[in-house]
């Protein structure tokens, strides 16, 4: 990921979070002068008499907004750049974009100032300050600058309100649609709609009067927003919630960690029927977590002295021996399978710790020289009250024993697919272990790896290397069972391969990839919609079936039903091929928004039809 990319993605997460933070921190900008409105006079200009967008001007004017002269050497119709439009957002409203880099603690040294910043938060690569300025992309710099909201519908809102809605590059639609919802939206008197649709003209230049208008509208100052007469403001109108699809993922990840659900027939099967009758549609149960298979397994047993582990060692005391040994000779995962097929419940048996193992646990101890390590020799990362350890994904015996899994799994259980997530990865901090540092130079002619774990030919080194394994684990899966489905649940690319060595764009690019569901456990509906636009994102999109994953909660931490909705109402109006939830019990047992008949009186109205498994092309 280069610099240039990083940074601007940087300046937009903190662009959205803005309107979030900006009540603990005032008012201060990227120049504290920018923050002080300077008071002036009206100025009169023959150019301008009479004109609708007069009043306006002059108030932007007299708040320093615009420049004194602006009248007396501008007409209506003259054009502004992309570097003017953007100054004049920053001046009215100061330290808005900024409050969220000072408190994230951001710099844009590729940058010459704020205003090249807020450029390519707002338009990315299409950012030219010199360039003159499309109307829809001065909508994306106001509603960037100013932290307007985005919307949960801004594909259907578009296109419900602008018979040119096609027009609007991919880059600004979203915020685009957040000034429509706003009410920032202008046209010029006599500019009705022809039809029954209005036309936006997204990439007719941005007039002196058009983006003055639009400033004048978002302004928090009364006045100045009735500058604008109402009349002329593009009218919002909310878009009825769309229609449940009859072809969309519906999933929900099963794990033994703060849950219970998978420790009894008596649990399971109540559970099962649950979402079947909610019209769920496919079920993610761990089956590899804590170092142990949470179903009989001949190769755990070979490797770790352990056939299964269905209990975590949450508190530390050592493998729960008592609670294992009840279990008899359950076979957890042929039961869910029974009971989920019977209901028409897709399974896809999630393989949760991937990489990662608890520091103390019996495949570390038996495998010492599986483990990877960072540069300064140590092996531990903490993950909450946790310690763990990392397999190395670069071992040849580690990926046997990783692929005998895979194996037996998909041999002895009528899986409907195989998923692996973020943790079949490393943290970038590792790959320093004598195996890897010996393979590394055999390929580089000796010379050891770069004490820079983030150099950019390290990272695809191992980035490549894991990528290579994960081809094997699609062809063993595949020479098992050819219709099971091979999933995919990562992080967002720049953020997986950047932080994990995990380059699912390119799994996907090399057909290693079935099914997409990328983890998007976001509060704020701007950083969350902004995922989704990513290019990673939509190539995966346009080529197999790609989900979204929403967080219904973790203890201790839940997530209100009214977000569940809007973000699963985002996504179909995105045109993506469904959700799954993280996790089952936050779906209503742990959860203190909303009773459990409530969250489930929610969910039956997200869900109110039966809907197949979106298996093939999207």
């Amino acid at each position: 990921m280069s610099q240039r990319r990083r940074r601007f993605v940087l300046a937009f997460l903190a662009s959205i979070l803005s309107s979030v933070i900006i009540g603990s921190f005032g008012s201060f900008g990227f120049n504290a002068a920018q923050a002080v409105a300077q008071v002036l006079p009206p100025v009169t200009s023959r150019y301008w008499a009479g004109h609708w967008a007069e009043p306006c001007v002059q108030s932007l004017i007299s708040q320093g907004v615009l420049a004194p002269d602006q009248m007396d050497r501008s007409y209506p119709n003259s054009p502004f750049t992309q570097s003017a439009y953007a100054k004049a957002v920053l001046k009215a409203f100061p330290g808005t974009f900024a409050a969220a880099n000072e408190y994230l603690g951001l710099s844009f040294d590729t940058a010459a100032n704020e205003a090249e910043a807020l450029l390519m938060a707002a338009l990315g690569t299409d950012s030219q300050p010199e360039q003159l300025l499309g109307r829809a992309q001065a909508l994306a710099i106001l509603t960037s600058g100013s932290a307007t909201p985005y919307q949960a519908d801004a594909t259907r809102s578009l296109s419900a309100s602008f018979r040119d809605a096609l027009l609007i590059p991919a880059t600004v639609r979203e915020g685009v649609a957040a000034a429509l919802a706003a009410g920032y939206l202008v046209d010029e008197p006599g500019a009705a709609p022809t039809g029954p649709m209005r036309q936006l003209r997204p990439r007719r230049n941005t007039t002196l009067a058009d983006g003055s208008a639009f400033l004048c509208r978002a302004s928090s100052n009364a006045r100045t927003v009735a500058t604008v007469p109402v009349s002329q403001v593009v009218a919002f109108n909310p878009v009825a919630a769309i229609a449940a699809p009859t072809r969309e993922l519906r999933g929900v990840w099963m794990t033994n960690i703060d849950s219970d659900v998978l420790f009894s027939r008596a649990k399971l099967e109540p559970a099962l029927n649950r979402l079947a009758d909610l019209n769920f549609n496919t079920v993610y149960p761990t089956v590899w977590n804590w170092g142990y298979t949470l179903y009989p397994s001949a190769v755990a047993e070979r490797t770790t002295g352990f056939k299964q582990g269905l209990y975590p060692d949450l508190d530390q005391i050592g493998r729960q021996t008592r609670l294992e040994a009840a279990q008899g000779d359950r076979d957890m995962l042929k039961e869910l399978i029974e009971i989920a097929h019977s209901r028409n419940l897709k399974v896809i048996p999630w393989f949760e710790f991937g990489f990662m193992a608890p520091d103390d646990s019996a495949l570390a101890a038996r495998h010492p020289d599986w483990l990877t390590q960072k540069i300064d020799g140590t092996l531990t990362t903490a993950e909450g009250d946790h310690q763990r350890v990392w397999l190395n994904p670069f071992h040849p015996e580690v990926q046997r024993f990783i692929k005998e899994l895979v194996a037996e799994l998909s041999a002895n259980y009528n899986i409907d697919g195989f998923q692996v997530d973020d943790h079949m990865g490393l943290p970038v901090a590792y790959g320093y272990d004598p195996y890897t540092v010996a393979l590394y130079q055999k390929e580089h002619d000796g010379n050891p790896p770069p004490a820079d774990e983030k150099d950019a030919e390290w990272t695809r080194w191992r980035a490549d290397k894991i990528t290579g394994f994960m081809g094997e684990v699609f062809r063993t899966l595949k020479s098992q069972r050819s219709q099971a489905v091979m999933s995919v649940s990562p992080n967002p690319q720049s953020f997986a391969y950047e932080y994990y060595l995990q380059d699912w764009d390119s799994w996907l690019k090399k057909g290693y990839v079935e099914e997409l569901i990328i983890q998007l456990y976001r509060n704020d509906l701007g950083r969350f919609v902004w995922e989704m636009g990513q290019d990673a994102t939509l190539f995966a999109k346009a080529h197999i079936p790609t989900s979204i994953g929403i967080l219904s909660g973790l203890r201790g931490r839940s997530v209100p039903m009214r977000q569940i909705v809007e973000q699963v109402e985002a996504v179909r109006d995105r045109n993506f091929s469904g959700v799954a939830f993280f996790f089952y019990e936050t779906l209503w047992n742990l959860s203190t928004e909303g009773t459990v008949a409530e969250r489930q009186a929610a969910l039956q109205r997200i869900f109110p039809n039966q809907a197949t498994y979106p298996q093939g092309s999207p």
